[in-house]
């Protein structure tokens, strides 16, 4: 069963585009919107998303702004062609799964209004092994080269990596 935010429930057009050259990020959030209520298209590209805009203009977008063929503001202006009403979030540097979601919540808070802080947040244990996976990820999974980027004892990179993430 999906977990629905109650703005969505008013809302007819669930169709959303989310635009992000970090595959780990753009499936994981994808599968975090749908089970939200969203209808989404994932994009890897400017020119992949441009496309999907042009077949079928979203109601919502989350788009990053930097990606290897160009700027998300490319897919933003072909949006606001489409569709002008469409509601657009912009992504950029270092994110994470709980500010992407906060920034979705962002594109249903009411006009002016900014969302409700999140009932269940992240705790920093679970922010901190996010980012640690998300850099291993980044260095394709090379312990060495992840413990020096973070600046950590490759043993101790390798206990954390073998443990459960914390809640």
């Amino acid at each position: 069963m999906t977990e629905q935010h109650p703005a969505l429930a008013e809302v007819l057009d669930r169709s959303l585009l989310l635009l992000d050259d970090d595959s780990v990020l753009r499936i994981r959030l994808g599968r975090a919107l749908e089970a939200r209520g969203f209808e989404t298209t994932l994009a890897e590209s400017v020119e992949e998303a441009v496309a999907a805009v042009r077949a079928a203009p979203p109601a919502f977008a989350v788009l990053d702004m930097r990606l290897e063929d160009g700027s998300g503001l490319s897919v933003v202006d072909v949006l606001r062609e489409v569709r002008p009403e469409a509601r657009i979030i912009m992504l950029t540097g270092y994110g994470n799964i709980a500010t992407a979601v906060a920034a979705v919540k962002a594109l249903l808070a009411a006009e002016g209004g900014s969302p409700l802080p999140p009932e269940n947040p992240m705790s920093a244990d679970r922010v901190r092994w996010e980012h640690i996976q998300r850099v291993y990820q980044l260095c394709n999974c090379n312990v060495s080269e992840t413990a020096r980027r973070l600046n950590m004892h490759r043993r101790t990179l390798q206990r954390i990596l073998s443990k459960r993430a914390p809640r």
